[in-house]
């Protein structure tokens, strides 16, 4: 058998029992369209490792999805007897690579939506994009559950948005602030027609924002912003770095304000759709300001209150 129908087969299944699959589909798509129409049984070591270290930037945390992918998909073809042997290596290397979220600060927020322009947003409208990024920080939505979004699922009445069937096939409701109410119903007044979708993030043509195409956008948006990582992590600032800047800035918040720190993580985790309080407390980037504001309540605390 060749290597595309297995692979088609393998998702098929995996879709059908009600994975998702997404990030495996395009890395099985990526190992399909890198190897060509070849035979399964053919597919050798050299080859697959060649996919697995792509162009040489070492073993990163990409490197072990691929593998992770891949040893899947292999399993299949094992137990089917599609193949008799494994070109995988046994195990991925170890990765010290530990992945640090990017927070972002309020100027830097401020010069990403002053930088929005017709230029920069090419397909999309400078307002599709800035309400995208108002919503993906004011909700702390992630982008895939922001593209998701349609109009029945945004309550302009009440605040509420519906989050339906996210990661882990969980829905919740996210209520949502005045503000961010009115920009979103300032946008649904004003978008592009729709050509028919229900989606409620649209293109120019009225066609749903595809998450390649507002990643672009951001890519281009994040340079004439000039917000870029200074600390020597591997990865640019991304979409997803909203929702990690957010929740930060919330907790710096609430420690500001003096409130119950511990048991509003509680609130935060089901805000945010965690399964539990501790991916919440993962989650979670200690910057200057949180340091700061968590040593001034430790201080308050160990004085009994003579700093209050």
């Amino acid at each position: 058998m060749k290597l595309r129908p297995a692979l088609m087969q393998y998702l098929t299944l995996k879709k059908s029992l009600g994975f998702r699959f997404h990030t495996e589909s395009q890395i099985l798509g990526a190992f399909s369209k890198a190897l060509g129409k070849v035979e399964l049984s053919q597919v050798k070591p050299a080859v697959v490792r060649a996919f697995l270290d792509g162009p040489g930037r070492g073993v990163t945390r990409n490197w072990s999805r691929k593998w992770e992918a891949l040893r899947g998909f292999y399993r299949f073809a094992l137990d089917r007897g599609l193949v008799s042997q494994v070109p995988l290596p046994n195990r991925p290397p170890k990765v010290d690579f530990v992945f640090a979220p990017y927070i972002y600060t309020q100027q830097e927020l401020r010069r990403l939506l002053q930088a929005i322009t017709p230029d920069v947003t090419a397909r999309l409208s400078p307002q599709t994009v800035r309400t995208l990024l108002l919503l993906l920080y004011g909700a702390a939505l992630r982008i895939s559950e922001a593209l998701k979004l349609e109009r029945a699922d945004v309550d302009l009445q009440l605040g509420i948005l519906t989050v339906r069937h996210s990661k882990f096939f969980k829905t919740r409701l996210v209520p949502i602030g005045p503000k961010l109410t009115q920009v979103l119903r300032n946008y649904w007044q004003r978008c592009p027609v729709r050509n028919g979708h229900r989606h409620f993030f649209c293109s120019k043509q009225g066609t749903p924002v595809s998450r390649s195409t507002i990643e672009r956008v951001f890519g281009r948006l994040r340079m004439v912003a000039n917000v870029k990582r200074t600390d020597g992590g591997r990865l640019q600032p991304r979409l997803h770095d909203l929702r990690h800047a957010a929740a930060v800035h919330r907790l710096a918040a609430w420690y500001r304000q003096g409130a119950d720190v511990q048991s509003l993580l509680v609130r935060l985790s089901a805000y945010l759709g965690h399964v539990d309080i501790a991916s919440t407390q993962q989650y979670l980037t200690i910057t200057p300001d949180l340091r700061a504001q968590a040593s001034a309540r430790f201080a308050r605390y160990a004085l009994g209150g003579a700093h209050e």
